[in-house]
Formats: C-alpha cells, sequence, structure tokens
C-alpha cells in the first residue's frame, strides 16, 4: 500500500524529553549528579499519569501533568526549590528537536509525503515546541488530543488521524519512540515504525511495528522503492 502520510509522536520522538534537565545541570550545580535520575522519573510520571487519568476518566492538560511529574521526580530526589522547577519548565516549553529531524522531515517533504504530529501534549505545548526546533515549515499539521480529551493509546486518539487528515489508517507511516505507543497505534492499523533509541526489547504486547529504527533518519528509506 502506498503511504500518504507520516505522523510523529513528539515528546521523546521528535522533541528531546532529557533536553531541559540536561541543560540546566549546566547552569546550576545542584543538579549534576542528579540530573539523568530527574529526567528519567520525570517522563516516567508524567506517562503514568496520563494512563492513570485515561484509565479513570480523569483528563487534565498535558502541561499540568508535566508539572505533577516533575514536582513528583523533585520530592523523589529531595529538591524543593519553586524556583528550580519553574526553570525546568521553561526549558521543557521549548525542547530541541533530535539533531536527525529537520533532515528526516525534509526528505519525507521531497517524496511528496504529508507530515503530522499527534501528540497527548496541549496545543500550546506543540507549538511552542515546533517553533523552538524550527520545523513550522516542515509539518503540515499538529493533532493534540486535547480536542477530545483522551490520552494514548486510546483508539479515539489514534482516530484523530483519519477523521482530521482525510486518509485510511493503512495509508499511514507512524512513528514513535514509545513502545507502548507503537503497540496502540499498531492496533489501530498504522503501519508502525518504532524508533527504539535505548534499545529496549519489544512489548509484550500483540500488535507489534512492522519496523524498528536506531534513530528517524531512517524513515525516509522505509518510504523510498528500492531500485
Amino acid at each position: 500500500m502506498t503511504i500518504k502520510l507520516a505522523v510523529f509522536d513528539a515528546y521523546g520522538t521528535l522533541f528531546d524529553v532529557d533536553a531541559a534537565a540536561r541543560e540546566l545541570a549546566m547552569r546550576d550545580p545542584r543538579l549534576t549528579p542528579i540530573w539523568p535520575q530527574l529526567a528519567f522519573d520525570w517522563r516516567r510520571k508524567q506517562l503514568e499519569y496520563s494512563w492513570l487519568r485515561e484509565v479513570m476518566g480523569e483528563y487534565v492538560d498535558f502541561w499540568q501533568l508535566t508539572r505533577d511529574g516533575l514536582d513528583w521526580a523533585m520530592a523523589a530526589q529531595s529538591v524543593q526549590d519553586p524556583d528550580l522547577a519553574e526553570a525546568l519548565m521553561a526549558l521543557y516549553r521549548e525542547l530541541p528537536a533530535y539533531k536527525e529531524v529537520p533532515a528526516m522531515l525534509a526528505a519525507l517533504k521531497a517524496l511528496g509525503v504529508g507530515r503530522a504530529i499527534l501528540s497527548n501534549g496541549s496545543p500550546e505545548m506543540l507549538d511552542a515546541a515546533v517553533h523552538a526546533a524550527g520545523i513550522d515549515g516542515l509539518i503540515d499539521e499538529v493533532l493534540s488530543v486535547a480536542s477530545i480529551r483522551r490520552f494514548k493509546p486510546a483508539q479515539a486518539v489514534y482516530d484523530l488521524v483519519e477523521e482530521r487528515m482525510g486518509v485510511r489508517p493503512h495509508e499511514v507511516l507512524f512513528v514513535s519512540s514509545n513502545g507502548w505507543d507503537a503497540a496502540g497505534a499498531a492496533r489501530a492499523g498504522f503501519r508502525v515504525a518504532w524508533v527504539n533509541r535505548a534499545g529496549f526489547p519489544r512489548e509484550r504486547l500483540p500488535w507489534k511495528p512492522a519496523d524498528m529504527l536506531r534513530d528517524l533518519s531512517g524513515v525516509p528509506d522505509l518510504l523510498t522503492p528500492l531500485s
């Protein structure tokens, strides 16, 4: 089947979620020994809270979930400093894209493949991240779960792609760095590429990605016909 649209998860896939803690650690020595664990816990709790709120039917804006996750991660490291928390949140709003992202998106554009984001992030968060990364002109559409007040991996989230973009699931390449998101997208009928940056084992779920990559640079090759 011909792929008409590449849909990307945002945080951890296009945007480096560790960058906020890593960058501030270069300026604040208190973070130097703890930033890797802080960043890991921050991301883990952000995701856990999205799953729990989805199961309980208690939606809140993803920016609030991000702050809740940070508060937990800072408490786990016995760090109590509102100014530090505000500085980390400000950096999170403008996370950098991974270095291969602009060239990868430009290659897809040259192939005539549409490019969209489907994310748990709020519209404001996503707009800020896309602009900060300088990829505004390389993304056709940004889809946020805020419009339906649900979180991945709910089927209703993946249904937004067909509803808003007018493409059938089999015409979509869905790209995510999250194994659980890759499984949800495969269940929804997309062709899925899992960007397994950390070399994790496959999730023990029945829905498998069609492709596995170490970074995003190989995405255009998945859509380029063999000569």
